[in-house]
Order: structure tokens, then sequence, then C-alpha cells
């Protein structure tokens, strides 16, 4: 599956989002350093089942929306200098290392310094806040090809090609080729051959941005004064209210009104069962929905996957007729894959051996035989034919 870290300075509200969009259990406090050890849930893309199109019963959607897992770490509150062994040092950053893409969360309301200590709303820049991970990121990718940079000059003779084969698989944890080894040193007109370790800071900042494209997810939206949000929508933030997600997927667990994660609005079962304080509550966060369009948790998880990892969703199926598998179970898998894929990819998705005994494929709605070269698109149904079983 896909994985997503959450990351960010301490008390920026990340623990609160991870319990929010997973509901896993994750310690919640107002005080730096409440996560130590990283929390791992599990959460879900939303996107639109195909069976209502179809007129079809599937059974593994919600009223026409099919919700796809996806692994989340919590990881350990980040401060500055965290390369350098501050706050808890880099270890965390070592956990990001699973990650495919990274949802920052900022504390957009201001509240918090650069250590997660509170000093009140609109009393700290949360843009400070957006620039100090990617440059801790930087530093901790900086100082792993530090510590190999005599030997891969060593082993390369002198040579760009040897050089540029050394740093890519120093780097082979983080999904980084020889090919974007290549591409990063012309875009950035460095000189391998000849560059000290100092020189490869920029090199190491776009490694990164390749290996772990990142969400900025301004949390706690419903505290922010006003000239801060109008500053950070410019920079293109996601905003959101964990605490107001997490409010309403707990009185959805108890049945006191009616939402899905990613709505913009929710219904109240009874309202005459509420006290004063919870009609309250709920008037206070159906506000900020209003304005926010939503709480922002599922949005921000949804265009981590759909849009900084550009995955579609294809549903895989064994009888192309009835649209399920041997056990009779409609649109039985969900499968998040990169654009472009075809369905030998998915394939391999479903099972290596599955893959290898590969043969053709069809597709379920037009029943037809497509190739394997074909690319598949967002919805698709198909039929893997393979020599496996």
């Amino acid at each position: 599956m896909i994985t997503l870290a959450l990351a960010g300075k301490p008390n920026c509200g990340k623990s609160t989002f991870f319990k929010a969009a997973t509901m896993a259990n994750a310690e919640i406090a107002n005080y730096p350093f409440t996560t130590i050890n990283p929390n791992f849930g599990v959460g879900y893309v939303r996107t639109q089942c195909p069976c209502k199109a179809l007129k079809i019963r599937c059974g593994k959607c919600v009223d026409g929306n099919r919700f796809v897992p996806v692994n989340m770490i919590d990881v350990a509150g980040l401060v500055p200098d965290a390369h350098k062994g501050k706050g808890l040092g880099n270890q965390f950053l070592d956990h990001l290392r699973q990650a495919d893409a990274i949802l920052h969360i900022v504390d957009a309301s201001g509240g918090t310094d650069s250590e997660g200590n509170p000093v009140g709303a609109g009393n700290h820049d949360p843009a400070e806040d957006i620039k100090f991970l990617g440059f801790e990121m930087t530093m901790w990718v900086h100082g792993i090809l530090d510590k190999h940079w005599s030997r891969i000059n060593r082993q390369s003779q002198g040579k760009g090609a040897a050089i540029q084969h050394g740093i890519a698989d120093t780097f082979t944890g983080l999904g980084i080729t020889t090919d974007d080894v290549r591409d990063v040193e012309l875009k950035l007109k460095l000189d391998l051959v000849h560059a000290t370790i100092e020189d490869l800071v920029p090199l190491c900042a776009e490694i990164v941005k390749i290996s772990k494209p990142m969400l900025i997810v301004g949390n706690k939206f419903d505290e922010t004064p006003g000239a801060l949000c109008t500053k950070l929508a410019a920079q293109k933030v996601a905003f959101a209210s964990a605490a107001s997600e997490l409010a309403l997927r707990n009185a959805a667990a108890a049945h006191v009104i009616r939402y899905l994660p990613g709505d913009l609005e929710f219904s109240i079962g009874n309202e005459g069962a509420l006290s004063a304080a919870q009609k309250a509550g709920l008037a206070r966060i159906a506000a900020v929905m209003k304005q926010n369009k939503g709480t922002g948790v599922q949005q921000a998880i949804n265009r981590a996957v759909f849009e900084l990892l550009d995955r579609i969703v294809v549903y895989q199926v064994e009888d192309e007729n009835h649209y399920c598998n041997k056990q009779g179970e409609v649109l039985p898998d969900a499968f998040l894959m990169k654009k472009g894929s075809t369905p030998h990819d998915l394939a391999y998705q479903v099972h290596t051996d599955i893959g290898k005994g590969f043969l053709y494929a069809i597709d379920a709605k037009t029943k037809m035989r497509i190739k394997e070269s074909h690319v598949l698109k967002d919805g698709d149904i198909i039929k893997i034919v393979s020599t496996a079983k």
C-alpha cells in the first residue's frame, strides 16, 4: 500500500490529524513531544465507486463512495536543527524513509513557536515552519551523502557517470535512480567530478523533492487569524481542522450525526437528544466546514495520493460479466495505480506470479480484450488472464 507520513514540529496537531484520519489510538496533549515513537495506522482515500454508474450493488462502498486504504505514519515532532540531534534528534527523519509522500502539518494559527511551545494565536509566523522541514530533510540527506562521498569519489576514478551511479546507489532506498541524479546535475549545472560535499546541498534538496513529495497542511484553520489565512493561501497551503474532523468521526460513530469523511456538511439525526453544548459545538464545526469546504482532512489525503503521487483507482475482477471474483464479491479489489500504468502493471500489483504469467486483459465495461500496453484510466474494471492460478 501507499504510505503517507505526517511530519511537522511538536504540538502542531499531527497526532490529532492522524487519529482523525485513522481512528487509531494516539496520545494527544497540548505540549511538545507528546509523540515519541511513531504511530502507525490505516487511512483512506475517497473516490466515486463505479457501481452506481453500472447500476449494480457492490457492498464495498458507502452511498457510492469507495474508500481505498493507505498506510499512515505519525512521526514524532521535528524542530529546527533536528539533523544535528536537536530535540529528539534525526532518528525520526529516518522514519520518513518509509513514506511515499509527506503531509507537512503546520500550525496555521501561529499559536506555537518553532519548538511547539504555546505562545497564543497569531504570535508566530507559520511561514517559518513551512521552510524548516524541507531544510531539515535536505540536511539529513546531505549528511547521508557526506558519509559516502569519499568512497564514491575514490571508486569513480574521476568519471562523472560513475559518480552519478554512486550517488543513486547511496539513495536507492529513497527510490532515486541514476537518471534522476543525471537530470538534477544538468538542471543545477553541477560538475560532480570537481564538486565538494558542500556544493551538493542543492542536489540533496532536489533528491528530497523527487523522493518525498510534500503537501503543506495548515491545521487549526478554525483558530487561524484572517491575515494568516490570506498569507498561507497565497502559498497554496491546504487548510484543515483536524479537531473538527475527529469530533465529527466520533459523533458519527456514536450515531449522533450522519457524516462521511470528505463530506462538505453533516446532518443531525435527532437534534432533540443533543445538549446545548453539543449543539453549539456542532454549529461551530458547521461554520468551519462552510468556510473551508469541509474539514480538510480527507481532502488533504486525497490530494496527496491523487495529485502528489499521481494515482488512479483501478478495479480487478475475475468475472467480467458480473464484475466479481470467484466468491461472487462485486468489485472486490481496488488498486491505487500510477497514471500511465498498464494491465501488465496491474497484474504484478495483484500478485507477482500473476504478473509473470500475464497473457492478456479484458476491459469488463466493454467486454473487449485490451493490449498489454493499454494505458489504464481511473475507474477501469479489468480482468487479468494469466497462466498463474
